[in-house]
């Protein structure tokens, strides 16, 4: 099947470059892995909801309805995902899921899990930054009778075994995590380096609309505001800062330093006895089924600056991008032979790429 934009991804991302290119009139397909849109949100733990209220968390062209300083749960917003392409009629191609795309000539070739062969002139990669787990190779010291899982099969309380648990990882997730079973048995929470935690609320107002008037949300990931907020990965504490956490009987311990048959042991020499753990430690950017040569460096990250591909000399005027606190959504035109890979938070510009 050929078409001249492809969109893997009917996530938020996909949708948003969906919404734009209709609007410019342009032809497209959208592809997603998932059976239903939203099951990307769907599929992951039931207390998770956005970091940002729902005033700044729609998308262009429909509101989400609620609360404009509260926060939706990752149920309804998977619902407002699905709302949101039957409303603009975005036809999406469910459970195609992309495992490899090449370049073929002046083309770009996506071959699905379901054996097809999908070719187009422009691809926009929304894929989402959640689809590589990472694991610490303590994990394979383990016994086999220690239950592990990452964050990404952790629902509720019931997905782990009775008994003392530890939650590696103090992000935003795993303080979430730790915080749900906290009732339920003994829970330990392994944490790294200091965690900065930010106030919800500044003046009554919700940070993140502070953050968006100031232009910290559009700041360069190069620039020195963008280095320092990737580095310190801050988030809006609600209800998960260290004492929440203890108040609800979470004991909090250093750095996971090493792991013996059941027992584990801290940065700062105490150690205790396990029954299961769930690894909190955040996610890869990697695309390894993208095989287009320089869109992707030697560990499958994406090569870019600010979203703009350097090494592959495309033109530089397309995309500007929120790039603190963004990961990788990319797109990619073919022009002349050139490919391109950027990120795609601010979508309104994609058309810009399309070739002449």
């Amino acid at each position: 099947m050929r078409t001249n934009i492809l969109i893997i991804g009917a996530g938020q991302a996909g949708l948003a470059a969906a919404y734009a290119l209709k609007r410019q009139g342009l032809s497209f397909l959208i592809v997603d892995a998932g059976t239903k849109i939203g099951d990307s949100w769907r599929n992951r733990y039931d207390s998770l909801t956005l970091f940002t209220p729902r005033c700044i968390s729609a998308l262009s062209g429909m509101p989400l309805v609620g609360d404009a300083n509260g926060y939706a749960g990752k149920d309804e917003f998977a619902d407002y995902l699905r709302r949101y392409a039957s409303f603009h009629k975005i036809p999406v191609s469910s459970s195609k899921k992309v495992v490899r795309l090449e370049k073929a000539g002046s083309l770009f070739v996506a071959s699905t899990q379901d054996g097809n062969r999908l070719t187009s002139h422009i691809v926009i990669v929304a894929t989402g930054a959640f689809s590589t787990p990472r694991i610490p190779g303590l994990s394979k010291l383990l016994p086999a009778d220690i239950q592990q899982m990452h964050v990404t099969e952790f629902r509720n309380p019931g997905s782990v075994a009775e008994g003392p648990v530890l939650v590696v990882g103090d992000g935003a997730s795993g303080r979430d995590v730790a915080i749900a079973m906290a009732g339920f048995q003994k829970v330990l929470l392994a944490r790294g380096r200091k965690r900065r935690l930010l106030p919800e609320k500044v003046l009554g107002r919700s940070l993140w609309v502070w953050l968006g008037q100031l232009g910290l949300l559009q700041a360069s990931a190069q620039g020195i505001i963008g280095r320092r907020m990737r580095r310190e990965d801050p988030f809006p504490v609600r209800g998960n800062d260290d004492a929440s956490l203890r108040r609800s009987g979470v004991i909090l311990k250093p750095r996971l330093a090493a792991i013996h048959d059941r027992r584990v042991s801290f940065a700062d020499g105490s150690s205790e006895n396990i029954r299961s753990i769930v690894w909190a430690t955040g996610y890869a950017d990697e695309l390894p089924w993208i095989e287009v040569e320089g869109a992707v460096d030697a560990r499958a990250a994406p090569i870019h600056s600010n979203g703009i591909d350097l090494p592959l000399k495309f033109h530089p005027a397309a995309i500007r991008a929120s790039a603190v606190f963004d990961k990788p959504y990319g797109a990619m035109g073919a022009t002349g032979g050139n490919a391109k890979l950027t990120h795609c938070v601010s979508l309104e510009p994609v058309a810009a790429m399309i070739p002449a």
